[in-house]
């Protein structure tokens, strides 16, 4: 530990000279900038900063010494989770009134934003989001024009689920009708068109009723009802087995619905299933979170837009904060420099000593402990 504490305090010290030659070098266009942070720092949420909707771990003051005085934002930083089901800017406003800060929609990284990158391919293709909250209010902020919820999709078919005559409840999505009315076409008719995209935006509600359309949609060619047909592309937001909630261990996640949705599928079908998982620890998450956090600086900094600047100030160290050996910590892992992991004991983890099969690079007790750790290595008060 002392040994890891020494090398990031020689690094940072070698960043802050490098910075002050720089600053040194350009006084005479921007004599009145501020110095630019080399860093940055990617907050898991959930056994991190909450459990449930409760703030834990000093989180609240923790983020607050990343503001300034004047509660602009100081140090760049997101949130960086596998968690979602409602559109960022819901999730900035949320985590805006928990932690007592203004948080920016582009500082929520959910597991399923990377969908955005897939607009193209589907935009007026009919699709199918599945999740708690509102997948398909996620998916047409988006942009996809022609998408319905796995519950309204449902909905149209009678008996699809055989169970539902023994249900108690009714599992609904919250309204967002205006939303929706904006951003897609019309319902499309889901007896004639094919479903021509599977989205599991966050974790599914009713399992039973979820893994039997979903076999459905993905056995016919996305026509239930109509005989084999070639699976639509399916794709899932996230791959965690396990996350920390308000129960005091670990509940199954979007990993084990997919571990469960794959099993059966490749029982009763002869070709096994195809499917594409985002979220952490796939190192394309965290290069896009990177990419993220270097537009934060250029928002906070605005004088060092230029394109020759911002190559000459790549972030050089990104933390990671997580709770999560297997997700947050692999993740990092995968992804290599400039990113260096910090593991909390506020969640999954609870050990005494590191993670022996993914080890992070320091082990604490609380996020507010992490960012203490962080400012005194980079000098900052």
């Amino acid at each position: 530990m002392r040994g890891l504490s020494s090398a990031l305090c020689r690094a940072a010290a070698r960043t802050r000279a490098e910075l002050q030659g720089a600053r040194g070098r350009r006084l005479s266009h921007y004599a009145a900038a501020p110095a630019r942070p080399s860093f940055g720092i990617a907050f898991d949420i959930d056994g991190v900063i909450l459990r449930g909707r409760s703030p834990i771990g000093g989180s609240p003051q923790a983020i607050r010494r990343l503001y300034a005085d004047d509660g602009t934002l100081k140090i760049p930083f997101l949130f960086l989770t596998n968690g979602g089901g409602v559109p960022e800017y819901k999730r900035a406003l949320e985590l805006s009134e928990l932690l007592g800060v203004n948080i920016s929609p582009s500082q929520v990284v959910h597991g399923h934003s990377p969908y955005r990158e897939l607009l193209k391919r589907f935009e007026d293709d009919p699709i199918v989001a599945v999740g708690k909250g509102e997948p398909a209010a996620v998916m047409a902020e988006y942009g996809f024009r022609k998408v319905l919820s796995i519950d309204d999709y449902a909905s149209h078919f009678r008996e699809i689920d055989p169970l539902a005559p023994f249900k108690k409840w009714n599992v609904g999505q919250s309204n967002c009708q205006n939303l929706m009315s904006e951003k897609m076409h019309p319902p499309y008719d889901v007896h004639s068109e094919r479903v021509k995209g599977v989205f599991v935006v966050s974790d599914p509600v009713d399992w039973g009723r979820d893994l039997q359309v979903l076999c459905d949609i993905l056995s016919t060619g996305g026509l239930p009802g109509n005989g084999k047909g070639d699976q639509p592309p399916l794709y899932f937001a996230a791959d965690d087995l396990e996350y920390q909630a308000a129960f005091p261990s670990e509940r199954l996640g979007m990993g084990a619905f997919r571990i469960a949705l794959e099993s059966i599928f490749n029982q009763v079908n002869d070709l096994p299933l195809k499917y594409t998982s985002y979220g952490k620890p796939n190192p394309f998450v965290f290069k896009n979170a990177a990419n993220i956090l270097e537009k934060i600086v250029m928002g906070i900094y605005p004088n060092s837009q230029s394109t020759k600047e911002v190559k000459d100030h790549q972030l050089s160290t990104i933390y990671m904060i997580g709770d999560n050996p297997k997700v947050d910590i692999c993740g990092v892992l995968k992804a290599g420099p400039p990113w260096s992991s910090i593991l909390t004991r506020t969640g999954v983890f609870r050990g005494t000593d590191n993670d022996p099969k993914f080890p992070a690079d320091l082990v604490v007790d609380t996020v507010d402990d992490a960012v203490s750790c962080i400012l005194e290595k980079e000098c900052i008060r």
